[in-house]
């Protein structure tokens, strides 16, 4: 008498946490060595059920105080979704690249995100280099 083994499917819901990420690169990279590490650490992410939701680069910016004998460092930030096991992932492949000087990976309460969401929507900063035209005429 044969039995009939079924696979029961069961339907896994992954939580999505939204997290922020910011690297530093050392300074001795070339243009291209850069963009081949940021595309790496982007691929890092959505192959392993992230979805990125922004990157921004803010270039090569003075340290507050020499890291490895560098007073400089590219800096890369990453703002993704992906489950709570993934950070370790992440952080791991950032420990094993001698191209990264530091970084620190954070979650972002509903405050943060908002915050982020009216950043990139260009909602600070407005108006602070235009001249009024009452303080123009002095």
């Amino acid at each position: 008498m044969a039995t009939k083994t079924t696979k029961s499917t069961k339907v896994e819901s992954v939580v999505l946490n939204n997290y922020e990420s910011v690297i530093i690169f050392t300074p001795v990279l070339s243009e291209e060595q850069l963009k081949d590490a940021v595309a790496k650490y982007r691929k890092i992410i959505t192959e392993n059920g992230g979805e990125l939701i922004h990157e921004e680069n803010w270039g090569l910016t003075k340290l507050a105080y020499p890291i490895q004998k560098k007073t400089t460092g590219f800096y890369h930030i990453y703002e993704y979704k992906a489950p709570a096991s993934f950070v370790s992932t992440f952080e791991l492949a950032f420990r094993r690249d001698e191209r990264i000087m530091r970084f620190l990976s954070t979650v972002l309460d509903k405050h943060s995100i908002q915050y982020n969401v009216r950043k990139r929507n260009g909602e600070f900063n407005q108006g602070k280099n235009t001249i009024k035209p009452q303080e123009a005429k002095k």
